[in-house]
Protein backbone atom coordinates (compact mmCIF):
# COMPACT_ATOMS: atom_id res chain seq x y z
CA UNK A 1 0.00 0.00 0.00
CA UNK A 2 0.99 3.30 -0.89
CA UNK A 3 0.15 6.83 0.90
CA UNK A 4 -0.38 9.59 -1.70
CA UNK A 5 -1.78 12.83 -0.07
CA UNK A 6 -1.98 16.22 -1.60
CA UNK A 7 -1.82 18.59 0.34
CA UNK A 8 -2.74 22.10 1.44
CA UNK A 9 -4.95 25.01 -0.15
CA UNK A 10 -2.56 27.24 -2.01
CA UNK A 11 -3.71 30.59 -3.53
CA UNK A 12 -1.44 31.25 -6.21
CA UNK A 13 -0.98 33.85 -8.65
CA UNK A 14 0.05 37.63 -9.03
CA UNK A 15 -1.78 39.72 -6.47
CA UNK A 16 -2.33 36.37 -4.20
CA UNK A 17 -0.64 38.40 -1.25
CA UNK A 18 -4.14 40.65 -0.74
CA UNK A 19 -6.04 37.21 0.53
CA UNK A 20 -3.73 37.35 3.65
CA UNK A 21 -6.26 38.78 6.13
CA UNK A 22 -9.24 36.85 4.27
CA UNK A 23 -7.44 33.67 5.45
CA UNK A 24 -6.56 34.49 8.54
CA UNK A 25 -10.05 35.01 9.21
CA UNK A 26 -11.26 31.94 7.91
CA UNK A 27 -8.77 30.04 10.18
CA UNK A 28 -9.86 31.63 12.93
CA UNK A 29 -6.19 33.82 13.78
CA UNK A 30 -7.13 36.92 15.51
CA UNK A 31 -3.25 37.47 17.36
CA UNK A 32 -0.66 36.44 14.78
CA UNK A 33 3.26 36.34 15.15
CA UNK A 34 4.72 37.28 12.32
CA UNK A 35 8.50 35.43 11.19
CA UNK A 36 10.56 36.59 8.55
CA UNK A 37 14.21 37.99 8.76
CA UNK A 38 16.05 41.07 8.48
CA UNK A 39 16.76 40.53 4.62
CA UNK A 40 13.01 41.15 3.89
CA UNK A 41 12.74 43.75 5.64
CA UNK A 42 15.34 45.87 4.31
CA UNK A 43 14.20 45.41 1.01
CA UNK A 44 10.78 46.87 2.37
CA UNK A 45 8.75 43.75 1.78
CA UNK A 46 6.95 44.00 4.93
CA UNK A 47 6.09 47.44 4.19
CA UNK A 48 4.06 46.83 1.16
CA UNK A 49 0.33 48.10 1.79
CA UNK A 50 -0.86 44.44 1.82
CA UNK A 51 0.96 43.50 4.75
CA UNK A 52 -0.25 47.06 6.52
CA UNK A 53 -2.48 45.65 9.37
CA UNK A 54 0.17 43.19 10.27
CA UNK A 55 1.67 46.11 11.60
CA UNK A 56 0.39 45.93 15.03
CA UNK A 57 1.29 42.12 14.99
CA UNK A 58 4.20 41.02 17.15
CA UNK A 59 6.99 40.24 14.72
CA UNK A 60 10.06 37.74 14.91
CA UNK A 61 12.85 38.32 12.57
CA UNK A 62 16.20 36.60 13.95
CA UNK A 63 16.35 34.13 11.69
CA UNK A 64 19.27 32.17 10.80
CA UNK A 65 20.40 30.91 7.29
CA UNK A 66 19.91 27.66 8.43
CA UNK A 67 16.89 28.02 11.71
CA UNK A 68 17.94 26.59 15.09
CA UNK A 69 16.63 24.91 17.70
CA UNK A 70 17.44 28.40 19.98
CA UNK A 71 16.02 30.74 17.75
CA UNK A 72 12.96 28.25 17.19
CA UNK A 73 12.74 28.80 21.01
CA UNK A 74 13.32 32.63 21.28
CA UNK A 75 10.35 32.61 18.85
CA UNK A 76 8.55 30.73 21.08
CA UNK A 77 9.01 32.95 23.58
CA UNK A 78 7.29 36.12 21.64
CA UNK A 79 4.58 34.06 20.55
CA UNK A 80 3.54 33.18 24.28
CA UNK A 81 4.40 36.61 25.29
CA UNK A 82 2.16 37.72 23.23
CA UNK A 83 -0.77 35.73 23.24
CA UNK A 84 -0.15 34.56 19.91
CA UNK A 85 -3.05 32.38 18.34
CA UNK A 86 -1.32 31.16 14.52
CA UNK A 87 2.09 31.83 13.31
CA UNK A 88 2.09 33.89 9.52
CA UNK A 89 5.68 33.05 7.82
CA UNK A 90 7.22 35.59 5.13
CA UNK A 91 10.03 34.89 3.06
CA UNK A 92 12.21 32.22 2.20
CA UNK A 93 12.54 28.38 3.32
CA UNK A 94 14.26 29.55 6.65
CA UNK A 95 11.37 31.45 8.38
CA UNK A 96 9.20 29.20 7.26
CA UNK A 97 10.91 26.36 8.30
CA UNK A 98 11.40 28.11 11.49
CA UNK A 99 7.84 28.70 11.81
CA UNK A 100 7.20 25.41 12.18
CA UNK A 101 9.45 24.54 14.77
CA UNK A 102 7.12 27.57 16.77
CA UNK A 103 4.42 26.21 15.38
CA UNK A 104 4.96 22.44 16.58
CA UNK A 105 6.29 23.42 20.06
CA UNK A 106 3.68 26.54 21.05
CA UNK A 107 0.94 23.27 21.74
CA UNK A 108 3.57 20.45 22.02
CA UNK A 109 5.10 20.27 24.95
CA UNK A 110 8.73 18.63 25.63
CA UNK A 111 12.14 19.66 23.68
CA UNK A 112 12.23 20.06 20.11
CA UNK A 113 14.10 16.71 19.86
CA UNK A 114 11.42 14.71 20.88
CA UNK A 115 10.00 15.33 17.61
CA UNK A 116 12.84 14.50 15.53
CA UNK A 117 11.55 11.84 12.46
CA UNK A 118 15.07 10.14 12.58
CA UNK A 119 13.98 9.98 16.57
CA UNK A 120 10.81 8.49 16.59
CA UNK A 121 8.95 12.20 16.54
CA UNK A 122 6.99 11.12 13.66
CA UNK A 123 4.12 9.75 15.51
CA UNK A 124 4.12 12.54 18.40
CA UNK A 125 3.11 15.12 15.86
CA UNK A 126 -0.23 15.77 16.01
CA UNK A 127 -3.08 18.19 14.28
CA UNK A 128 -3.11 20.49 17.45
CA UNK A 129 0.23 22.22 15.48
CA UNK A 130 -0.74 25.82 15.61
CA UNK A 131 -2.29 27.74 12.56
CA UNK A 132 0.32 28.71 10.15
CA UNK A 133 -0.03 30.51 6.96
CA UNK A 134 3.07 30.46 4.70
CA UNK A 135 4.23 33.05 2.29
CA UNK A 136 7.32 32.59 -0.17
CA UNK A 137 9.41 35.78 -1.08
CA UNK A 138 11.95 32.91 -3.39
CA UNK A 139 11.05 30.60 -5.57
CA UNK A 140 13.18 27.19 -4.07
CA UNK A 141 12.55 26.06 -1.30
CA UNK A 142 9.16 24.58 -1.48
CA UNK A 143 8.64 24.47 2.66
CA UNK A 144 5.02 26.35 2.00
CA UNK A 145 4.17 22.71 1.16
CA UNK A 146 6.18 20.79 2.75
CA UNK A 147 5.54 18.48 5.52
CA UNK A 148 9.21 18.80 6.98
CA UNK A 149 11.48 21.56 8.74
CA UNK A 150 14.95 21.45 8.69
CA UNK A 151 16.62 22.83 12.60
CA UNK A 152 19.50 22.44 13.38
CA UNK A 153 20.07 21.68 17.02
CA UNK A 154 22.40 22.83 20.17
CA UNK A 155 24.56 20.04 19.79
CA UNK A 156 25.13 20.73 16.01
CA UNK A 157 22.82 17.92 14.43
CA UNK A 158 20.37 19.31 11.70
CA UNK A 159 17.22 17.29 11.51
CA UNK A 160 14.33 16.67 10.04
CA UNK A 161 10.89 17.29 11.72
CA UNK A 162 8.77 15.59 9.51
CA UNK A 163 4.45 15.29 9.72
CA UNK A 164 1.19 16.01 7.45
CA UNK A 165 0.57 18.52 10.70
CA UNK A 166 3.56 20.85 9.70
CA UNK A 167 2.02 21.49 6.27
CA UNK A 168 0.83 25.05 6.83
CA UNK A 169 -3.18 25.68 6.51
CA UNK A 170 -2.70 27.84 3.75
CA UNK A 171 -0.15 28.57 1.24
CA UNK A 172 0.10 31.80 -0.47
CA UNK A 173 2.01 32.05 -3.29
CA UNK A 174 2.42 35.28 -5.08
CA UNK A 175 4.98 35.55 -7.91
CA UNK A 176 5.45 39.61 -7.67
CA UNK A 177 7.13 38.78 -4.09
CA UNK A 178 10.27 37.62 -5.91
CA UNK A 179 10.20 40.53 -8.49
CA UNK A 180 12.82 41.91 -6.39
CA UNK A 181 15.48 39.11 -5.68
CA UNK A 182 18.69 39.70 -6.95
CA UNK A 183 20.15 37.27 -9.67
CA UNK A 184 22.46 35.51 -7.29
CA UNK A 185 19.43 34.42 -4.90
CA UNK A 186 17.18 33.70 -8.08
CA UNK A 187 19.45 31.18 -9.06
CA UNK A 188 20.72 29.30 -5.76
CA UNK A 189 16.92 29.04 -5.01
CA UNK A 190 15.80 28.16 -8.19
CA UNK A 191 18.57 25.97 -8.17
CA UNK A 192 16.96 24.14 -5.32
CA UNK A 193 13.74 23.96 -6.37
CA UNK A 194 14.83 21.91 -9.75
CA UNK A 195 16.77 19.47 -6.93
CA UNK A 196 13.97 18.81 -5.43
CA UNK A 197 11.90 18.23 -8.78
CA UNK A 198 15.21 15.82 -10.25
CA UNK A 199 15.61 14.55 -6.91
CA UNK A 200 12.32 13.21 -5.67
CA UNK A 201 11.72 12.23 -9.76
CA UNK A 202 14.18 9.37 -9.37
CA UNK A 203 13.35 8.23 -5.74
CA UNK A 204 12.25 4.62 -6.22
CA UNK A 205 9.35 4.94 -4.03
CA UNK A 206 6.35 4.48 -6.20
CA UNK A 207 4.42 7.58 -6.43
CA UNK A 208 2.84 8.71 -10.08
CA UNK A 209 1.29 11.60 -9.27
CA UNK A 210 4.52 12.96 -7.78
CA UNK A 211 6.36 12.12 -10.59
CA UNK A 212 4.18 13.85 -12.88
CA UNK A 213 4.43 17.00 -10.71
CA UNK A 214 8.29 16.73 -10.82
CA UNK A 215 8.44 16.31 -14.36
CA UNK A 216 6.47 19.72 -14.69
CA UNK A 217 8.01 21.11 -12.39
CA UNK A 218 11.54 20.28 -14.00
CA UNK A 219 10.24 21.32 -17.22
CA UNK A 220 9.10 25.03 -15.98
CA UNK A 221 12.34 25.62 -13.85
CA UNK A 222 14.55 24.93 -16.67
CA UNK A 223 13.05 27.15 -18.73
CA UNK A 224 12.04 30.02 -16.63
CA UNK A 225 15.04 30.03 -14.26
CA UNK A 226 17.84 31.09 -16.80
CA UNK A 227 15.43 34.23 -17.69
CA UNK A 228 14.64 35.16 -14.49
CA UNK A 229 17.99 35.41 -13.58
CA UNK A 230 18.48 37.49 -16.56
CA UNK A 231 15.79 39.21 -16.30
CA UNK A 232 14.23 39.63 -12.49
CA UNK A 233 11.26 41.64 -13.48
CA UNK A 234 10.04 39.62 -15.96
CA UNK A 235 6.34 38.31 -14.23
CA UNK A 236 5.98 35.58 -16.73
CA UNK A 237 9.43 34.01 -15.91
CA UNK A 238 8.89 34.47 -11.93
CA UNK A 239 5.19 32.78 -12.21
CA UNK A 240 6.62 29.86 -14.26
CA UNK A 241 9.65 29.42 -11.53
CA UNK A 242 7.44 29.44 -8.26
CA UNK A 243 5.57 27.47 -9.44
CA UNK A 244 7.67 25.26 -10.32
CA UNK A 245 9.07 25.71 -7.26
CA UNK A 246 5.74 24.83 -5.24
CA UNK A 247 5.16 21.69 -7.81
CA UNK A 248 8.92 20.85 -6.16
CA UNK A 249 7.43 21.11 -2.57
CA UNK A 250 4.45 18.69 -3.50
CA UNK A 251 6.62 15.75 -4.15
CA UNK A 252 8.67 15.75 -1.16
CA UNK A 253 6.57 12.85 0.29
CA UNK A 254 7.86 10.81 -2.66
CA UNK A 255 11.74 11.22 -0.90
CA UNK A 256 14.59 12.72 -1.96
CA UNK A 257 18.37 11.37 -2.17
CA UNK A 258 22.00 11.23 -1.95
CA UNK A 259 22.02 15.22 -2.67
CA UNK A 260 20.06 16.34 0.04
CA UNK A 261 21.62 13.86 2.82
CA UNK A 262 25.12 15.92 2.08
CA UNK A 263 23.54 19.12 2.02
CA UNK A 264 21.46 18.93 5.18
CA UNK A 265 24.50 17.66 6.73
CA UNK A 266 26.84 20.52 5.44
CA UNK A 267 24.26 22.60 6.28
CA UNK A 268 24.90 21.85 9.94
CA UNK A 269 28.72 23.02 9.83
CA UNK A 270 29.69 25.48 11.93
CA UNK A 271 33.12 26.29 10.31
CA UNK A 272 30.79 27.61 7.36
CA UNK A 273 27.39 29.38 6.69
CA UNK A 274 26.29 27.69 3.30
CA UNK A 275 23.38 28.35 1.56
CA UNK A 276 21.17 25.02 0.82
CA UNK A 277 20.49 25.60 -2.58
CA UNK A 278 23.99 26.29 -3.61
CA UNK A 279 25.37 22.93 -1.87
CA UNK A 280 22.37 21.08 -3.82
CA UNK A 281 23.62 22.70 -7.25
CA UNK A 282 26.68 21.89 -6.55
CA UNK A 283 26.53 18.37 -5.43
CA UNK A 284 23.64 17.63 -7.80
CA UNK A 285 25.64 16.85 -11.10
CA UNK A 286 28.03 14.37 -9.50
CA UNK A 287 25.28 12.56 -7.36
CA UNK A 288 24.33 11.86 -10.39
CA UNK A 289 26.90 10.84 -12.38
CA UNK A 290 26.60 8.36 -9.57
CA UNK A 291 23.18 7.34 -9.29
CA UNK A 292 23.01 7.12 -13.83
CA UNK A 293 24.45 3.31 -13.36
CA UNK A 294 21.31 2.06 -11.90
CA UNK A 295 19.26 1.23 -14.75
CA UNK A 296 15.78 2.38 -13.94
CA UNK A 297 17.53 5.92 -12.81
CA UNK A 298 19.31 6.22 -16.74
CA UNK A 299 16.12 5.89 -18.20
CA UNK A 300 14.14 8.60 -15.97
CA UNK A 301 17.02 10.97 -16.74
CA UNK A 302 16.92 9.75 -20.10
CA UNK A 303 13.23 11.31 -19.94
CA UNK A 304 14.74 14.50 -18.48
CA UNK A 305 17.00 15.07 -21.08
CA UNK A 306 14.34 15.00 -23.29
CA UNK A 307 11.90 17.05 -21.62
CA UNK A 308 14.92 20.27 -21.19
CA UNK A 309 15.63 19.36 -25.55
CA UNK A 310 19.30 17.81 -24.69
CA UNK A 311 20.20 15.83 -27.71
CA UNK A 312 24.22 16.13 -27.18
CA UNK A 313 24.90 16.47 -23.97
CA UNK A 314 24.14 14.01 -20.32
CA UNK A 315 21.35 15.52 -18.09
CA UNK A 316 24.76 16.06 -15.62
CA UNK A 317 27.04 17.92 -18.05
CA UNK A 318 24.50 20.20 -18.93
CA UNK A 319 23.72 20.82 -14.90
CA UNK A 320 27.28 21.51 -14.55
CA UNK A 321 26.74 24.21 -17.61
CA UNK A 322 23.87 25.51 -16.19
CA UNK A 323 25.48 26.53 -12.61
CA UNK A 324 28.38 27.56 -14.94
CA UNK A 325 26.02 30.60 -16.20
CA UNK A 326 23.94 31.07 -13.36
CA UNK A 327 27.59 32.22 -11.38
CA UNK A 328 27.42 28.97 -8.95
CA UNK A 329 30.89 27.56 -7.59
CA UNK A 330 31.62 24.09 -8.31
CA UNK A 331 33.85 23.79 -5.24
CA UNK A 332 33.06 23.44 -1.65
CA UNK A 333 36.61 24.42 -0.43
CA UNK A 334 35.72 27.90 -2.48
CA UNK A 335 32.47 28.69 0.33
CA UNK A 336 35.04 28.02 3.52
CA UNK A 337 34.63 24.10 3.62
CA UNK A 338 37.35 22.29 5.46
CA UNK A 339 38.51 19.36 4.30
CA UNK A 340 38.88 17.66 7.70
CA UNK A 341 34.72 18.10 8.36
CA UNK A 342 34.65 15.69 5.18
CA UNK A 343 34.11 12.15 7.67
CA UNK A 344 31.83 13.96 10.14
CA UNK A 345 29.10 15.09 6.92
CA UNK A 346 29.40 11.75 5.44
CA UNK A 347 28.38 10.24 9.26
CA UNK A 348 25.30 12.55 9.14
CA UNK A 349 24.10 12.05 5.57
CA UNK A 350 24.48 8.26 6.19
CA UNK A 351 21.88 9.36 9.28
CA UNK A 352 19.98 12.11 7.53
CA UNK A 353 16.46 11.06 6.19
CA UNK A 354 17.17 11.68 2.99
CA UNK A 355 19.58 8.73 2.78
CA UNK A 356 17.32 5.90 2.19
CA UNK A 357 14.95 7.04 -0.80
CA UNK A 358 18.67 7.56 -2.75
CA UNK A 359 17.95 5.75 -6.20
CA UNK A 360 21.52 3.72 -5.59
CA UNK A 361 22.56 2.64 -2.22
CA UNK A 362 25.77 4.43 -1.09
CA UNK A 363 28.36 3.98 1.71
CA UNK A 364 30.08 6.42 3.95
CA UNK A 365 33.00 6.00 1.87
CA UNK A 366 30.58 7.07 -1.46
CA UNK A 367 29.77 9.97 -0.10
CA UNK A 368 33.36 10.87 0.30
CA UNK A 369 34.02 10.05 -2.65
CA UNK A 370 31.52 12.18 -3.89
CA UNK A 371 32.50 14.85 -1.78
CA UNK A 372 36.18 14.40 -3.07
CA UNK A 373 35.26 15.22 -6.65
CA UNK A 374 33.31 18.72 -5.89
CA UNK A 375 36.18 20.09 -3.21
Amino acid sequence: MNNINYLTTINFGLGAAESLSEILFELGVSRPLVISDHGIKSAGLLERPVFGFLKAAPIFLDVPSNPTESAVAAGLALYRQGGCDGVVAIGGGSPIDLAKGVALLATHDGELERYAAILGGVARITSAVAPLVAIPTTAGTGSEVGRAALITLDDGRKLGFISPHLIPRRAICDPGLTMGLPPALTASTGLDALSHCIETYLSPRYNPPAEAIATDGFQRIWKALPVAYADGSNAEARTELMMGALEGGMTFQKGLGAVHALSHALGGLKEAKLHHGTLNAILMPTVLRWNVKVEAVAQKVGYLERLAGLEHTTLADALDGLNHSLGITPRLSELGVPRHVIDWVCERAIADHSHPTNPRSLTKKDYAAILETVF
